[in-house]
């Protein structure tokens, strides 16, 4: 079996919901990463990696697990995925400077995760400057006439962007839930947060104001096992 036949096998295996943007195929990973197979890539939005460091420096101690939980559930989509690169949607730090905080044991996960494969860091508000730590560190970037960037503009068409960690409460069947989401319509995609202690904002509220159309809306929900797919009539 060559290496993209085992890949192609691995992929319809994975809980996953395709998702169609701007004419490209897409796979929505139940982690909240995004894969795109026809570039092989993964994209993943707002880590946060050592945000419960970056809390016990304000002298609010937290359990400082959060790092090492997030690069476990990333290495397991790699794994699944195994992308030719990946890309880092903006605020992979809590917070500038935070990487030179990483424990010996997360420096060598992230090492692991990143050798022999592109790895693009892109800019967010939480973590502005590079990070020392390998792989290209770039404002936005352009693939395939898509725009991948940390904040979603509503001026910028065909764009895949992180910074708002998305959510959605919906009903059905008379019970409601709210969960992280992946969020887009015809120009705009919002990809959930992926680290492990991140909030979510709802899509339904004013910091998604003017930059998707309601009536395009389209949803993919994370739940317990899988994403799943559900219509924006189901939104509470």
């Amino acid at each position: 079996m060559t290496e993209t036949a085992r890949q192609l096998a691995t992929l319809s295996a994975l809980p996953a919901e395709a998702i169609g943007f701007c004419g490209h195929d897409f796979l929505a990973l139940g982690s909240g990463a995004l894969f795109w197979p026809a570039r092989d890539l993964l994209i993943v939005a707002d880590l946060h990696l050592e945000k419960m460091a970056s809390f016990a420096s304000a002298r609010q101690f937290l359990p400082p697990y959060d790092t090492g939980a997030t690069l476990r559930r990333l290495a397991a989509d790699v794994e699944a995925t195994a992308p030719a690169g990946v890309v880092c949607l903006g605020d992979s730090f809590h917070r500038d400077g935070a990487s030179g905080e990483l424990v010996e044991a997360d420096r060598r996960a992230l090492a692991a995760l990143m050798a022999g494969r592109d790895w693009i860091w892109i800019a967010g508000n939480h973590d502005p400057a590079p990070h020392g730590l390998g792989g290209d560190f770039v404002r936005d970037l352009e693939v395939a006439g898509l725009s991948l960037s940390h904040h979603p503009d509503a001026t910028v068409a065909g764009q895949i962007a992180g910074h708002l960690h998305p959510a959605a409460r919906v009903r059905i069947n008379g019970r409601s839930t709210r969960r992280p989401c992946f969020v887009w319509d015809d120009n705009r995609m919002v990809l959930p947060a992926y680290g492990v202690s991140t909030g979510s904002l709802d899509i339904i509220g004013p910091a998604f104001a003017g930059l998707l159309v309601p009536h395009r809306l389209n949803l993919v929900m994370l739940g317990r096992d899988r994403p799943w797919r559900v219509g924006r009539q189901h939104l509470a």
